[in-house]
């Protein structure tokens, strides 16, 4: 039963001025027998931790999934048969604030959201499907030592305000107030459906050191998760964790993770009072923080040991679903950082950065959605998000730029973001074959391209919203290429994917007006900016004619000349890339596509500015979000973004040549055309599909290339 009756120890939420701790739950109740089949299902808001009779069953961090509650509701099941007792038994509940008091999401009107109150939950008790209870004011309630908690600053923890015990079946409960019933939240209630997010890890520091009286700790990588301290201390010593990407000149550097403003003292902070007694660890229960350096203050010289912290990484449990590797050390480490930008920036859903915002930007997501695919199992998490995606589409059609989103950002990214609807859906179908993707979000994919289709403008084209974001050398949104060029060519690229998938859905009747839809806009286009085969010499960037060839703008016969104009323009770059990430999506797969592997390989791998090869060289363990020299003192903003990994998507498309599903009309089929390196000696790259492996291996012998590809023999294996 997903039960709406939610209950809350106060109507008081934690402001930035007034700090609220984080409530604990309970209630006792007896079992004659625990022999029938038991379930719970709870609703807890923010995040969530259960107990049953002591022991912490939840099934992983910040539970449950991230939603805006008004939109969405999102419950988990247990089957708790085994953690019952015949006689006396006790649920207890702590709760953390999470999306629904988000006062570090101001910059986003998370602080103005409708739905902000203090933390809730709702929960049913069922025995053999029958509802025992539900959560209601017989619940007992009283404060827990978490004193302060917000999703994007902290956590603050008082040791000295323990209550030893509290959720055991004995403890005497008397005292403690009766929990009230709360408002419900007004978004549909669903079970939750995808990975939890899990520890995954655990890294010791590479270095620490004492710097203007304060200890830093150093840690291998650039990653997402918390920090467990482990410290024997005095009672009432407070130790305070700042967490940041950078240190230099000597000091801690918070400006590229501080966003609009956002630089009061409770930014990326965790806040520890020791209760002196023993021995104390703490790990930090309802935040994260993205970081690689973490300044300790308030503890003595004496403490300052390798294991006083520990770094706890956190991210979904998405499992793995392929593989590189490669006989070049820099492409494997690129792989490397990729996947490390990915996992640090999915909780849930992919975010932007897990430091500085947190969000769910449509962009980042359109952008990865495929690299996302073939390395990962992501199809679960992926497809809950697209839940969320629906729920807040207008029924105009209109997307806000984040989601989750408290009513933020409506109108403002435009069709390269807006697009991540139908990028997301489509790559989870190619990758799974699973209809029921096309089936649950087809209509709102419809929905979208028709309001598209009404911001057509009368020289028949689309330019609304966010452009090629983060091109080299340039600020962020103003790129080289205007957004005429980029929206339009977006949108024939998403409707030529949402014909394919009407195909697949045997939804023919639907197909003639995106047919329309993206014919007009290549009409329009080709009459505005081809001219002779090419893109015309005012708009000739590198975006503009690598995505005109990849999104079938040219007709074949024109594709040579157009790749002969973005070979020149990369020549005269120095053989560089100068895209922003819109570009750098389709760029080293235009060139590998059309006889130009080597080049594309050369602008990823050299090591002078601007390549992957040199953000490695300066100590990148995650990609960053902007390509910046830094030796010329450009400052870097935030050291963690996936969206520039599409470069992984590359290594399986078009160094292993794996197509898989070429149109998507059969699923067994699987092109397999590599595209050789000359500075390549071997390529391995493996993916899992449809519970089979497919193996691509290539070695080079001599001038010649040996090519071996493993699949099951009912796939339909093409080599070219």
């Amino acid at each position: 039963m997903l039960s709406t009756k939610f209950i809350q120890r106060t109507k008081s939420y934690t402001t930035y001025e007034s700090f609220i701790p984080a409530p604990y739950f309970r209630k006792s109740f007896m079992l004659s027998s625990v022999e029938k089949q038991s379930k719970i299902v709870i609703c807890g808001l923010g995040f969530y931790k259960l107990y049953i009779n002591g022991k912490d069953i939840t099934k992983g961090e910040l539970a449950p999934y991230i939603s805006n509650p008004d939109q969405i509701l999102f419950y988990d099941e247990y089957d708790v048969g085994k953690y019952l007792n015949k006689g006396k038994n006790v649920i207890s509940v702590l709760l953390g604030n999470g999306f629904l008091n988000n006062p570090g999401g101001d910059i986003w009107d998370f602080d103005q959201a409708p739905y902000r109150d203090a933390p809730k939950f709702a929960m049913s008790f069922e025995l053999d499907g029958k509802v025992v209870f539900e959560a209601d004011e017989t619940f007992k309630t009283a404060d827990s030592p978490i004193v302060f908690d917000d999703y994007r600053c902290g956590e603050h923890y008082d040791a000295t305000k323990e209550i030893v015990g509290w959720n055991s079946v004995d403890f005497d409960d008397s005292m403690w107030d009766s929990a009230i019933v709360a408002k419900a939240p007004k978004g549909e209630a669903y079970l939750c459906d995808c990975e939890p997010i899990k520890k995954t890890a655990e890294y010791s520091p590479i270095a620490f050191y004492q710097s203007n009286g304060k200890w830093i700790y150093k840690f291998p990588y650039n990653h997402a998760g918390v920090c467990k301290l482990k410290i024997k201390g005095q009672k009432g010593q407070k130790i305070t964790l700042t967490h940041a990407e950078v240190f230099k000149d000597g000091e801690l550097k918070l400006g590229n993770i501080s966003f609009g403003g956002r630089t009061s003292p409770l930014m990326h902070r965790d806040c520890y009072i020791c209760k002196g007694e023993g021995i104390e660890e703490y790990v930090p229960q309802f935040t994260y923080h993205g970081f690689q350096y973490v300044e300790v203050d308030g503890i003595t010289d004496e403490q300052a040991t390798e294991d006083l912290l520990t770094f706890v990484v956190l991210h979904s449990d998405i499992k793995t679903a392929g593989t590189v590797s490669t006989s070049d050390e820099k492409l494997n480490k690129l792989q490397e950082i990729v996947l490390r930008s990915d996992i640090s920036n999915f909780h849930y859903f992919p975010t932007d950065c897990p430091q500085r915002e947190k969000n769910g930007w449509t962009g980042d997501v359109a952008c990865s959605a495929e690299q996302l695919m073939c390395n990962f199992h992501a199809e679960k998490s992926l497809a809950q998000w697209l839940k969320c995606v629906r729920l807040v589409q207008t029924e105009e059609g209109v997307l806000p730029g984040i989601i989750p989103t408290s009513g933020w950002g409506f109108g403002l990214n435009g069709p390269a973001w807006d697009t991540a609807l139908i990028e997301t859906t489509y790559c989870i179908y190619k990758y799974t074959a699973n209809k029921q993707v096309l089936i649950d979000n087809i209509d709102a994919i419809l929905k979208y391209l028709r309001y598209s289709k009404s911001r057509v403008m009368p020289e028949g084209l689309v330019y609304y919203g966010l452009p090629d974001w983060c091109q080299v050398n340039r600020e962020a949104g103003d790129p080289e290429t205007s957004s005429a060029i980029s929206d339009s060519l977006t949108m024939i690229d998403a409707s030529q994917k949402t014909i394919q998938m009407l195909r697949v859905l045997e939804r023919y009747d639907d197909i003639p007006f995106v047919e329309e839809f993206c014919n007009g806009l290549r009409e329009s286009f080709r009459l505005h900016y081809i001219q002779d085969s090419k893109i015309k010499v005012p708009y000739n960037s590198q975006t503009a004619i690598s995505m005109a060839v990849y999104y079938n703008v040219f007709e074949k016969e024109e594709i040579q000349s157009a790749v002969e104009q973005l070979v020149e323009n990369v020549h005269s770059k120095g053989d560089h890339f100068d895209t922003g990430v819109l570009g750098a999506k389709v760029l080293y797969r235009v060139l590998s596509d059309n006889g130009y592997a080597d080049l594309a390989y050369k602008m990823i791998t050299q090591k002078t500015f601007p390549s992957y090869s040199y953000i490695i060289e300066q100590g990148a363990t995650t990609l960053w979000e902007c390509f910046v020299e830094v030796d010329k003192g450009a400052n870097v903003s935030s050291l963690n973004h996936h969206f520039w990994g599409d470069v992984s998507a590359w290594f399986y498309r078009c160094l292993a040549g794996i197509n898989i599903n070429p149109d998507l009309q059969d699923p067994y089929r699987i092109v397999v055309a590599p595209k050789y390196v000359s500075g390549i000696d071997s390529v391995c790259i493996e993916r899992e599909y449809l519970g089979e492996k497919i193996k691509v291996e290539w070695k080079k012998n001599g001038e010649k290339f040996e090519l071996s590809v493993k699949a099951p023999k009912h796939f339909k294996i093409e080599t070219y």
